[in-house]
């Protein structure tokens, strides 16, 4: 393997790790720690909501280091952080020291998504197969939070869910250090790049205006989404599917180091094959954003979720499984959208400051998401909660409608103010 191969791998071995850090906790408070520690699964979901503020609040700070300081050693900085965080959150043995190492644990993830994507769309031209092979990766960590924890709760238990994802990324990050060693000191030592943008036409600021507002809102709007269905999944499951679960746990003995009766292994090994097959969307969304742009990829996207969700109240077992595959294939499907539009859109010297201020509107829009979920499913339940979400596809869809169809690049600045 070549060393650009190795270097994107890498790249998409820290989205897997970015977001299987974010979810193991949902797993554990899901199939666990309500139990273990006679907490109830609404309570549990605040001592979660301080991490995912720090994972949005830290990504502005992480993307103007990253475009003051170094890329790459940001990304080193990310994998052996929050494998060292991941690592000592397993001691917790109260709800609030589990909230702390969250928060920590939330910090180091921030580092990803502002420095990991302005590296995918800076360095590689095919900017949507690459965004969309990433997100598939990030997808696949929030598959494996569900699997691995599942399984490790039955097997080993809930701690060695953080302990040995930490000692891999600790790995991983020294051998990323290895591998981009001169890249970091070049980077380090060569100017930085200034931006043209502030040159442009006042018709070409309003245009880009317009498109910002949409791209923010979308991505507020979705992040609701997507922290609801991922986060959520394992214990929607665990009520709706008890009966497929016990019935697909007569067939555990076949799988290693299993046995009859491990629902909790069942109900993890369910939500990561619908996580997995669904993360496809972001596949073809990807190509599709290359051939025809983001405005009728979205605006079907919005669909699929808006019919998806509209039915999905009241469903159990066989039904439920699979539309729960048709509103995960929409949630997931507008991952790289609007990672797509700011890499079009942005200055590649400005990128990871502006994906910085992207991700701190999705990842607080995430945090202030747990309480909601709490609050929702405490007094109505999860079918509520569906129908919101049903509505909050509704408002993208309206959103959608009015970007342009061709998106105002960086170059078009210069020359419209000529």
């Amino acid at each position: 393997m070549d060393r650009d191969r190795s270097y994107f791998l890498l790249l998409n071995i820290g989205h897997f790790m970015d977001h299987l850090f974010t979810l193991v906790f949902a797993t554990v408070a899901a199939l666990v720690l309500y139990k273990e520690w006679g907490v109830s699964y609404a309570a549990l979901l605040a001592y979660a909501t301080p991490g995912f503020f720090a994972f949005g609040l830290f990504s502005l700070p992480a993307g103007w280091l990253a475009d003051k300081w170094t890329r790459d050693g940001m990304m080193c900085v990310f994998f052996i952080g929050i494998g060292l965080a991941a690592i000592a959150t397993s001691f917790a043995n109260t709800p609030l020291q589990i909230g702390f190492g969250l928060f920590v644990i939330g910090m180091f993830a921030a580092i990803y998504h502002p420095v990991g994507l302005a590296i995918v769309t800076t360095k590689w031209r095919d900017t949507g197969m690459r965004i969309a092979t990433n997100g598939v990766w990030g997808n696949l960590g929030v598959a494996g939070a569900a699997l691995i924890t599942g399984y490790l709760i039955d097997n080993g238990g809930w701690r060695m869910a953080f302990v040995l994802p930490g000692i891999f990324s600790i790995i991983m990050g020294f051998v990323y250090m290895t591998l981009r060693w001169e890249g970091i000191r070049e980077e380090r030592t060569a100017p930085k790049a200034t931006s043209g943008v502030a040159e442009a036409s006042p018709e070409y600021r309003a245009l880009l205006i317009r498109v910002a507002a949409i791209v923010f809102l979308t991505a507020a709007v979705s992040s609701l989404i997507f922290q609801s269905t991922t986060f959520a999944l394992p214990k929607i499951f665990d009520e709706r599917l008890q009966g497929l679960a016990l019935e697909l746990s007569k067939w555990a003995e076949y799988l290693p180091g299993a046995g009859q009766g491990d629902v909790a292994t069942v109900i993890g090994s369910l939500a990561f094959v619908v996580f997995a097959v669904a993360s496809i969307a972001q596949l073809i969304v990807g190509n599709q954003l290359d051939r025809f742009g983001p405005r009728r990829v979205f605006m079907v996207v919005a669909v699929i979720q808006l019919v998806f969700f509209s039915v999905m109240p009241g469903l159990t077992d066989g039904l439920a499984l699979a539309v729960a595959f048709g509103f995960m294939l929409g949630a997931f499907g507008q991952i790289p959208i609007n990672d797509f539009m700011i890499g079009k859109t942005a200055s590649g010297a400005y990128r990871a400051r502006i994906y910085g201020v992207r991700y701190v509107v999705s990842f607080t829009v995430l945090a202030a998401s747990l309480p909601l979920i709490a609050f929702v499913y405490e007094n109505w339940g999860f079918d509520t909660l569906f129908r919101i979400l049903a509505g909050a596809a509704v408002v993208i869809l309206l959103a959608v409608v009015a970007l342009p169809k061709r998106l105002p690049q960086p170059e078009d600045a210069v020359a419209a103010a000529e």
